[in-house]
């Protein structure tokens, strides 16, 4: 199979730079304290695998350079750079700078190439721009670059975009509207919000080191990814578990679906906000004290349920904590990213542009997290998710001040599993006008032992897709694992 064996086999065929259809007067967005922290990671990558459309190919790419370019009317601040004023603020200015459009054939390789290995081939990393592209670059790179792959029976769609400027709200949002643009939609249905006036915005300068900030973690140590696919059924059979009910099939109602958004939202008993981490927790994560965060007490609500996305994580937290044969006293970590859009108060509009996440760690000793049962540590991840609201955000926000840097990425004690992306982002929204696409891929950026992206599944109605990045070795363990691998479906 030429997708597996062979070095990543795309030619370039053409490139150049599409600009806004209309200039923009857009003011200097400032970098927020969410922004900065990504100046060190690598851009996003991620697009669509496609059918072949029924047009000429000359056709397709006339039409994608078109509807980009109407796109970025929508989006100025993707069309721009960056630039440092003497004070040392980071802006993204809004020139009309352009962005780059790529053409590439990799007529070898099928659709089939592609879907059917178990693990990620290979020649996916070569349908994206700016591999390994650290953020900061942005000072003198586009911001975005779209390629356009043909394949011998379908087309790739890949966008490249600095993970600076967006998180995958406004990722999907950009994408979804090119897409829309794409199939004749006269009037975009979701127009961004650039607003900058919330507690994201901060008079904190982060200082970068001569030629910019690198990457947190080693960038070419050996790595297996897969793609694991859970079920509608299987995923709430799994939330049945994790909240000690009985399952049925009963429970395949229409209106349980995933609902990690409201999961998100700070939780109200009694009409008493549930809280459960104390005023202790703040320092220890500032002071990097895990064991002390593990150990922090907890008010005695009554925990909320456990949601479908918690549920999963939880297995898989246990799964790769096994296979890691970790001493049981050594301390796990399971980073989720969560959308702090919905936890401020005002709440930011749901289309802000820009990052507007945070990483919120959970810690639990090997032993517990592998002698305890599905339900203690799911609950762990949900009460870390209660906690964080518009206080916990602000504080958050505090401490990035009182010591600006770069988010520190990566694996760096061998126990840490970092959980991006979502299963509610809309990636299966993007009919270009021929289709949807059959599947939803990522390159290489931002990946490293313990990285995992949540994505939806194509079928929708809860399916979940759990793209994970393992060591060889735990990626192996894992697939051999039976307590995880009786809900995966592939």
């Amino acid at each position: 199979m030429p997708c597996e064996s062979s070095p990543v086999p795309v030619t370039l065929l053409s490139k150049c730079t599409v600009f806004p259809d209309q200039k923009s007067t857009m003011d200097d967005l400032k970098l927020s304290v969410s922004d900065l922290p990504m100046l060190s990671c690598h851009y996003i990558q991620k697009g669509g695998l496609f059918t072949r459309p029924p047009v000429p190919v000359d056709s397709l790419v006339s039409l994608l350079k078109s509807s980009l370019s109407q796109t970025l009317t929508h989006f100025p601040p993707l069309a721009g750079r960056f630039r440092t004023d003497p004070d040392g603020y980071i802006y993204l200015t809004c020139n009309d700078a352009g962005v780059d459009f790529i053409h590439a054939n990799a007529s070898s390789i099928s659709i089939r190439d592609i879907l059917s290995p178990l693990h990620v081939p290979e020649c996916v990393k070569g349908f994206f721009a700016f591999d390994r592209t650290v953020s900061y670059n942005g000072h003198h790179r586009p911001i975005l670059a779209v390629q356009v792959t043909e394949l011998a029976d379908g087309v790739f769609i890949g966008c490249a975009m600095n993970h600076a400027v967006t998180d995958g709200t406004s990722f999907w949002n950009f994408f979804n509207t090119f897409a829309e643009l794409s199939r004749g939609v006269k009037k975009v249905t979701r127009q961004p919000d650039f607003s900058r006036d919330s507690v994201l915005i901060s008079q904190a300068v982060l200082r970068v080191p001569e030629g910019g900030p690198t990457v947190t973690f080693n960038e070419h140590e050996p790595l297996s990814e897969r793609i694991f696919s859970f079920s509608r059924e299987a995923i709430l059979r799994l939330k049945s578990r994790a909240n000690n009910k009985k399952w049925s099939n009963s429970d395949l109602s229409t209106t349980e679906l995933m609902r990690k958004q409201s999961n998100d939202t700070p939780s109200y008993q009694n009409g008493i906000k549930v809280s459960s981490i104390l005023e202790g927790w703040f320092k220890n994560v500032n002071n990097n004290n895990p064991a002390a965060v593990a150990a922090a007490p907890v008010q005695q609500q009554e925990t909320a349920e456990i949601s479908s996305f918690q549920s999963l994580c939880a297995l898989l937290w246990r799964a790769v904590t096994r296979a890691r044969k970790l001493n049981p006293a050594k301390m796990t970590t399971f980073r989720m990213a969560v959308n702090c859009r919905v936890r401020l108060n005002p709440k930011l509009d749901p289309l802000y542009f820009g990052n507007a996440i945070q990483s919120i760690p959970t810690y639990a000793p090997a032993g517990d997290v592998l002698s305890k049962d599905l339900r203690w540590c799911a609950e762990q991840l949900n009460k870390s998710v209660l906690a964080h609201d518009d206080r916990t955000v602000r504080r958050f926000v505090e401490e990035w001040e009182s010591n600006p840097r770069c988010f520190p990425l990566g694996n760096l004690d061998g126990a840490s599993l970092t959980m991006g992306s979502s299963p509610r982002f809309p990636m299966y929204d993007n009919d270009f006008g021929w289709g949807r696409p059959l599947a939803v891929r990522s390159g290489r950026a931002n990946k490293f032992d313990g990285k995992i992206s949540a994505f939806p599944g194509r079928e929708g109605g809860g399916s979940v897709d759990l793209e994970v990045v393992l060591a060889p070795e735990t990626l192996a363990a894992i697939e051999a694992d039976n307590e995880f691998m009786q809900y995966v479906c592939n």
